[in-house]
């Protein structure tokens, strides 16, 4: 990285040694879904603070030609540049997982910087955990796709709304299930998994109208079925294969419920 101030500088070459083990107990805690258990410091062994290290990653790491290659490759990291947190907006920029207000050694670590959506990253603020169960899920070392765990439920209203929650499985352990729900809070999915649905269903009211004037309810809730069946295959856990499900197995929206709202 480049910069200017050759004081900082000297005082950054100093602490190196400390910022690299930093990343190495990193990595290991978050091999064990345990980042929880790193202490926070007030600066970087009294010779860098805080706001110096803050500065370091706004003023440099982001817009350093030395290190814009790697906040890039960072950031572009998920698949169609989705949020890996929320799973449905747009990346924007990374996300300190271990606050860099309580973590200033690991501000520029890459390990920690997870690419988020500007409201993922706004939600989450300095958020710490107080125990195990607390933590959001680290796309870089655990899996939330392993198993089946969002689900929605059909709200017979005028129109029709979607209400979304996490259920984990029975095979994991109680932690796992816990900080799911706590990830789930965390990021408001379910407010802003309902707002989206609310959207696909307008979309498709005009389509299960027509269908309806020709084929019986059994029809629309297979057609609907099959639907999930395909958003399942791409994605476990979107909110997609949580609506069309939710939708399939509703016969009052089946038979009708999917009109409401029409004047």
């Amino acid at each position: 990285m480049s910069i200017r101030d050759n004081d900082l500088t000297s005082r950054l070459t100093q602490v190196m040694p400390t910022i690299v083990a930093g990343e190495g107990t990193y990595d290991a805690h978050g091999q064990a879904s345990t980042l929880y258990l790193i202490p926070g410091t007030d600066g970087v062994d009294g010779l860098v603070t805080t706001a110096e290290m803050e500065r370091v990653y706004k003023n440099t790491f982001v817009k350093s030609v030395a290190t814009r290659e790697l906040y890039g490759a960072l950031k572009s990291a998920p698949e169609n540049d989705i949020c890996p947190l929320c799973s449905q907006r747009t990346v924007s920029q990374l996300d300190h997982h271990l606050p860099q207000s309580a973590h200033p050694a690991l501000t520029v670590t890459p390990l920690n910087l997870v690419p988020a959506c500007s409201e993922c990253n706004k939600t989450k603020l300095a958020a710490e955990a107080g125990h195990a169960g607390e933590q959001t899920f680290h796309p870089y070392f655990e899996d939330t796709d392993d198993a089946r765990w969002l689900f929605a439920a059909v709200q017979q209203t005028n129109p029709a709304s979607l209400i979304f929650y996490p259920e984990p499985p029975d095979d994991w352990d109680a932690v796992k299930a816990e900080r799911i729900r706590w990830h789930f809070g965390t990021y408001k999915l379910a407010e802003l998994y309902a707002s989206h649905a609310a959207v696909e269903l307008n979309d498709i009211k005009y389509g299960l109208q027509k269908m309806a004037e020709r084929n019986p309810p059994e029809a629309i809730s297979e057609h609907l079925h099959s639907v999930a069946a395909s958003r399942a295959a791409a994605h476990a856990n979107s909110w997609r294969r949580a609506t069309y499900e939710a939708l399939a197995a509703s016969e009052w929206f089946c038979c009708g419920g999917f009109a409401q709202g029409e004047a």
